[in-house]
């Protein structure tokens, strides 16, 4: 019986009759691997995803993580879960082989993580975050830190956060008040409190590694005086054993529409609880350089931005599979034109409305998919090829891609989810079907790691104007590519190939529009509807290069990529035009007006 999780045979198509990720193995960075370890660590992905989170989910729903007032206690599903992926290998499936790990290549251990995202975003949630740490002090702690830290965190013993937000400051990190103050013996005590810290204190693991955004004291003003500093929940022994409770503990947890099988917590750093040493104040370890901190901890959140937009693809996805399941069986109506009512009725598939739905949904979610895969391969170019323009080029396309890769899926999957729920019709908004479930858990994402406005502000005024418009050009370059790949096979590959190519022509000729005046206030003020045009083009040419990889293939697969497509160039792409129209028009409606008459 097929997975109503992701669909393999599509997770197929797009790794290797697309991206050929099996050429990756020919490098000598991932010789380790072939098709068969590949499609191995694919399938045992599904297979723990299946066994050991999905069975959980509506109960990590219900039950939802809770505080005493001195532990915060989780069902004890997810423990096991967390237990049975790292003995499976799969917390180490996609470090480097310096650490233990298994160097599995980027775009398949992305294609593992939708597994469990898809089967359940709340206790996926503790794995994702801590591969993230690991890279971030992998990429900029010492030897001593990555001994300390990263290899307990890849063998799965322990998770990891991170500490940006506070109650007074939310996205604006200029504003944090967390102070860390040095110690003479190298260590630094840190006073202060994050907010909305996902996964921030539990007993899952034997330790929790927070990373913390705080200012030293006499530093440089705004973000420019932000350093970063490990503060594990547990110092440890010289051996490396557990030692005494560190000084920061939870005040609260948040409780949230969705996502609510994942500890979400105020945290207080300092406050005197507990006396590490004998005295208040939560023992931290600087990480690189002193007010870096930022710089160093966007290694971690553009990550988590991909990650973010892969968890709405993933929750997007099995909804959209569970609605078809359902369209598929469920009996109602007859055809149009019917009117015998001794006829049997059909099944809702049948109806016109029910499949625009579930195309709509297969257009957004295997769009997005193609999309977050997309930006996994390029990870996988930046760390494996030899030539260093190719390097390059592929760092400058996932830089522009990111705020879309962020913001595009955690859109139009939440959308998806809509639609899932209105295939059921009155069964979608009960509790008893998962559909409801998905919308709740999905609807966060539109604002974890960024809210769209913050990713438009990243796109518009900075990825489409930094270095004279490098990015941008590099993105419609290579998608222009594509077009003329398209125009090649004629037919409906060549008539997308020319709604695209206006597209591309459009996202260009509104960036430079929109800076015609070069006030950042005018030009930024209509971001969010370029990021939305712009995202549709991208996705769109996804579609086109999904189109060419199956151009002449047979079967029900390649007919049903076919028809998405053609929805999405058909139904999707012309809503790009007014909004282009809106941004390049400079239009000041939302400028000008005054908050008094809101």
């Amino acid at each position: 019986m097929a997975s109503t999780l992701l669909s393999a045979r599509d997770l197929q198509f797009l790794l290797y009759e697309w991206l050929d990720t099996e050429e990756l193995t020919s490098r000598s960075h991932y010789a380790d691997h072939s098709r068969e370890t590949l499609d191995a660590a694919l399938e045992l992905a599904e297979r723990v995803a299946t066994d050991h989170f999905a069975p959980h989910n509506k109960a990590n729903d219900a039950n939802e993580p809770h505080f005493d007032g001195e532990r915060v206690h989780v069902i004890p599903e997810v423990r096991k879960a967390l237990e049975a992926y790292a003995e499976t290998g799969l917390s180490a499936a996609g470090m480097p082989a310096s650490v233990g790990g298994g160097q599995l290549p980027h775009v398949v251990s992305s294609a593992c993580s939708a597994y469990f995202q898809a089967a359940n975003l709340g206790t996926s949630a503790y794995p994702f975050l801590t591969a993230g740490n690991a890279r971030l002090l992998l990429a900029h702690g010492s030897p001593e830190q990555i001994d300390t830290w990263v290899l307990p965190m890849v063998e799965g013993r322990f998770t990891g956060t991170m500490c940006l937000s506070e109650p007074q400051a939310g996205s604006s990190l200029s504003d944090i008040t967390t102070r860390a103050e040095a110690g003479e013996d190298g260590e630094y005590r840190l006073f202060g409190n994050k907010m909305w810290i996902s996964a921030g204190d539990h007993e899952l693991t034997e330790n929790i590694v927070h990373l913390v955004l705080a200012k030293i004291p006499g530093g440089p003003p705004g973000v420019k005086g932000i350093s970063l500093f490990v503060v594990p929940k547990y110092l440890l022994e010289e051996d490396g054993s557990i030692g005494e409770r560190n000084d920061v503990v939870p005040a609260g947890l948040n409780h949230k529409m969705g996502y609510r099988g994942t500890v979400n917590a105020l945290l207080n750093f300092g406050e005197g609880r507990h006396t590490p040493g004998g005295r208040a104040g939560a023992v931290g370890y600087l990480v690189g350089e002193p007010h870096q901190g930022l710089k160093y901890m966007f290694h971690m959140m553009n990550g988590a931005r991909i990650g973010v937009g892969a968890g709405a693809t993933a929750v997007g996805y099995t909804g959209y599979l569970k609605s078809l399941d359902y369209a598929r069986d469920r009996l109602q109506g007859r055809p149009m034109g019917a009117k015998d009512p001794a006829q049997p009725q059909v099944p809702i598939i049948e109806h016109t409305d029910v499949r625009r739905m579930l195309l709509a949904q297969k257009s957004y979610v295997e769009g997005a998919l193609a999309l977050v895969l997309y930006c996994a391969r390029l990870v996988d170019e930046t760390a494996s090829t030899e030539d260093e323009d190719v390097r390059r080029r592929a760092h400058l396309l996932l830089d522009v891609l990111t705020p879309i890769a962020k913001s595009w899926p955690s859109q139009w999957c939440v959308e998806a989810n809509d639609l899932a729920i209105q295939v059921h019709g009155g069964y979608g908004y009960t509790r008893e079907y998962d559909v409801e479930q998905h919308y709740r858990d999905n609807r966060l994402n539109p604002i974890h790691e960024g809210t769209h406005g913050i990713q438009a502000l990243d796109l518009l005024g900075r990825k489409a104007v930094l270095d004279d418009g490098a990015r941008l050009t590099l993105l419609l370059e290579t998608a222009r590519e594509t077009v003329a790949r398209a125009r090649e096979l004629g037919g409906s590959e060549a008539e997308y190939a020319g709604l695209l190519s206006a597209a591309l022509d459009r996202t260009a000729e509104t960036a430079a529009a929109a800076w015609a005046e070069g006030d950042p206030a005018v030009a930024l003020a209509n971001a969010t509807p370029y990021l939305e045009a712009v995202g549709h083009v991208v996705v769109a040419w996804l579609w086109l290069e999904q189109l060419v990889a199956a151009h002449g293939r047979e079967g029900g697969f390649y007919e049903g990529k076919r028809a998405a497509a053609a929805y999405f160039f058909r139904h999707e792409l012309p809503r790009t035009g007014p909004q282009f129209d809106l941004v390049a028009s400079r239009d000041r409606t939302v400028l000008d007006v005054s908050p008094d008459v809101l």
